[in-house]
Order: structure tokens, then sequence, then C-alpha cells
């Protein structure tokens, strides 16, 4: 087998060395062999096993992945790109096909799925050889879907290489990887490119609202757009506590459909799901997405003696936001927020995301998301820096913040944990040390005598 990870070799693998940004594969050609690596593809050097040398390692890579893509023609690849959205609406396709006999397998933020759980994955879409490999073994277990969330990160780098979509999905272009893409024009720009990978029958799915909206209404793709205007129009919705209701008006007529998902967000994800079952030609819809559920920590509720806990992956300025003024629109009651940023990753929209909390929260408690190697209080420090309110606190220890957050609520009161959703870690040091906000709300109701 060909990898690129040195770290997944076994026993009589090859080895190729890949340079990408920031990252040279040469480096770790040595903790390869010592893997098993029996043969190493390079650019350059003399090793102990049997070596090739090539002028370009990606080049070689691209003609080795030919050789899949005539056995992976025939499966119906569903790709969404975009900064918020893409787990929850890959998700409830994934879903979707599953419950109506049309067997799907999922790639993306939560895991491999295929029925259950396969694994986990360390980015939202893997590698491109493991993305291949993955892809057939969804073919060989009998899939004839797959739907996967693509990254700004995996398509600049190429890992969707030689892929062809029968649809692609755009959510929205918000402020995030600031600190890779350096300009939201770049950033857009990444996520263009999975628009020049739909098949010639293909649909691209499209907000009338999008930012940066021509780059990916591409003149050449069979684009199909919604929102107040488009060729699906959004009529009506009716947000409820436990359940969402909307009307869209296509082609004349118009549906109205309920969910078990609540928030207007929700609405232009589960919209996303409607048109891209239609273009199968899916009977029943109205029927079907009334039986879907949001996956893990997307804004999964916990009661909490007469309170509400709520905990979400919400990790950027624009999902805070969102989700703040849902909880808004829901409840009179008081509002607390956990919430903290992420390590070595944009500085910039720290203050941002404090400002958001303080602002649509009664409180705030500013604690570790995934400090990885900067100081959490230096990350702290970036976000209160422009505060001018006094509603908040700070508490590193994260275990701590949900307790104080927890004990805030007093009757018929929402905490939101934000930031880690279904994640069981914080990257602290380059360690990946267990942490599961879930468990942490459940162990401390055992210790309040829940």
């Amino acid at each position: 087998m060909l990898r690129s990870d040195s770290k997944k070799i076994q026993k009589g693998d090859s080895f190729i060395a890949i340079r990408g940004e920031g990252k040279d594969g040469h480096q770790y050609i040595e903790e390869a062999i010592r893997a098993g690596a029996t043969q190493i593809i390079a650019e350059h050097g003399s090793y102990e096993v049997k070596t090739i040398i090539v002028p370009d390692t990606k080049e070689y890579l691209k003609q080795y992945i030919g050789q899949y893509q005539e056995q992976l023609h025939d499966l119906h690849i569903i790709g969404m790109t975009g900064t918020n959205g893409k787990t929850t609406t890959c998700f409830l396709l994934y879903q979707a096909l599953n419950q109506i006999g049309k067997k799907c397998a999922y790639i993306g933020t939560i895991g491999f799925y295929i029925d259950q759980k396969v694994r986990d994955l360390n980015n939202t879409t893997p590698g491109v050889l493991e993305l291949y490999e993955m892809l057939l073994e969804a073919k060989k277990e009998g899939c004839t879907f797959v739907v996967m969330e693509v990254s700004s990160h995996a398509l600049q780098q190429e890992r969707i290489y030689g892929l062809q979509y029968d649809v692609t999905i755009i959510s929205n272009i918000t402020r995030e990887h600031l600190d890779y893409h350096k300009t939201m024009e770049d950033y857009a720009l990444a996520k263009q490119k999975l628009f020049y990978q739909l098949k010639e029958d293909g649909i691209a799915i499209i907000p009338t609202t999008i930012d940066f909206y021509s780059k990916f209404a591409l003149p050449n793709n069979h684009n199909i757009t919604y929102g107040e205007e488009g060729d699906y129009q959004i009529k009506d919705i009716q947000l409820y506590k436990d359940k969402s209701i909307f009307t869209l008006q296509h082609q004349g007529k118009e549906k109205t459909y309920e969910m078990h998902l609540i928030g207007e967000y929700n609405v232009y994800n589960m919209i996303n799901v409607i048109i891209a079952l239609e273009h199968f030609n899916i009977p029943n819809i109205e029927e079907i997405i009334l039986s879907l559920t949001p996956p893990t920590g997307r804004m999964e509720q916990i009661s909490y003696q007469n309170n509400l806990v709520i905990i979400d992956y919400a990790h950027t300025p624009d999902a805070v936001e969102k989700v703040l003024k849902l909880v808004r629109q829901i409840s009179t009651h008081h509002i607390y927020v956990v919430i903290g940023c992420g390590g070595n990753r944009d500085k910039e929209k720290r203050p941002l995301m404090a400002e958001i909390a303080t602002s649509l929260a009664d409180y705030a408690i500013f604690t570790l998301d995934n400090p990885r190697y900067e100081d959490p209080k230096d990350i702290i420090q970036d976000m209160i820096q422009n505060l001018k309110t006094t509603n908040y606190e700070i508490e590193l220890d994260r275990r701590l913040a949900i307790q104080k957050g927890m004990d805030r609520c007093v009757q018929n009161d929402i905490l939101l944990i934000l930031g880690k959703g279904h994640e069981n870690y914080q990257i602290i040091k380059g360690e990946k040390l267990f942490f599961d906000d879930r468990l942490e709300v459940d162990q401390y109701k055992k210790i309040k005598g829940e």
C-alpha cells in the first residue's frame, strides 16, 4: 500500500515523500522505514530500502491515483464546502439516503461512517491517498453514494484531486482560517475549486445571499439557487424550541416542511438536503426530513434541573452569533455561555467572538478550547482586549468553567457550551488529552444530585 503519512505505515507499505505547504515528507522517510516501509518514492536521497527517485512526487501521486478513478466513476459523490453548516448538512444527507435504502458513506469532521462510525479522522477532509482508500472501501461495502465535507485547506492542497461530484454545495463564507488563507478573497477562491470538479450533469447548490456569489455560480455549471430569491424561495419560517417549520416555493408550487432541528441556519442546511434529494428524484421528502436528527455536538440539548444546557461546535464569530441569536429567539430567560478560542489559529477573530458572547449572552465565562502550543492566558487576553463590559469572567480550567456556568442556571435558564461540540479532547502542548463537554455536564449533574 502506498502511503504519504509515515505514522500510518505498516510493514510492507511504500512511502511517498510529498512536499507540502510548511511540511516536507522527505523529513519523515527514516521514520517510515523504521515503521516497516519497504519502498520509498522521493525526489532526492539514497535509502536502505528500494528507492524510486522522481522529478515531482505530487505528479507521481496524481498518476498513481488515476488507476482508481475508473473504479469510482459510478459512485455518486456529494461534496460540500463553506465556513459553517457542513457537518450538519452532510450528516443529514447521509441519514436521509440510508433511510430510503440508498447506501451512503459519510466523510467529514465527525469521522468516517458506513452504517455506523468506522473511525475518527485527523482532518475534515483526509489526505488524497486516504480519501481514495475510503471511497474504495465505501464502494466495496455496497455504497452507491458518498457525502463528504470539503475543507478549504483540502481544496488548496489538492486533496480531492481527480474526483468528480454529482452535487457541490456551498453554505456560507464568513471569517475563518485567515491565518492560512490571509484574505477573505483567497479563502473564497480556495473553496471555489470544488465547483470546477462538478460533473456535466451535476448541480451546484448556492445561497443567493452568499458573499463572493459569482465565484461559485460558475457559468458552465448547472447552478441551483435558494433564499428569499432564487430557484427555491423561502416564503415562511416558524421557529420553536423543539422544531422548525418552513415553506419553500419552487417552479410555482409551495411545500411546507417540518423538522426536528431548531434555528434559521438549520433551515438553510435542510434546504441543501431537499435540493440534493430532489436532484436524485427521491420521493416523500417531507416525511424523510421529519425523521432526521442533527449530529452529535450540534445544538445538543441536555436538561439540567429546570434549565437547559446546549452543547454546540460553534467556533467562528458567525456561528457563535447565530447560535446566541437563535437561543434569544426561543427563550426569555437568562442565557449564559462558556467559550474559548483555539490556539495557533486566526487571532483576529478572538476579540470578535468575545464581543459577540458578551453582547448577546447575559454572562460569559472565557476558558480553554484547544490552546495547542499557545499560552492560554495570551489567547484569553486577545479575546478580552477591547471589551468595554464586565459581564464575564475568566476560568482557564474548562471543567470548572462548565460547572460555574451550570451553577448560574436557576429557573428555565440556558447555558451554551461552545467550541468543542463532538470533540472529546483538548490539544495542549502537542498532547491530545481526553475531555468531553457532555460527560462533564453529566458528571456535574450527578454531583448536584440529579
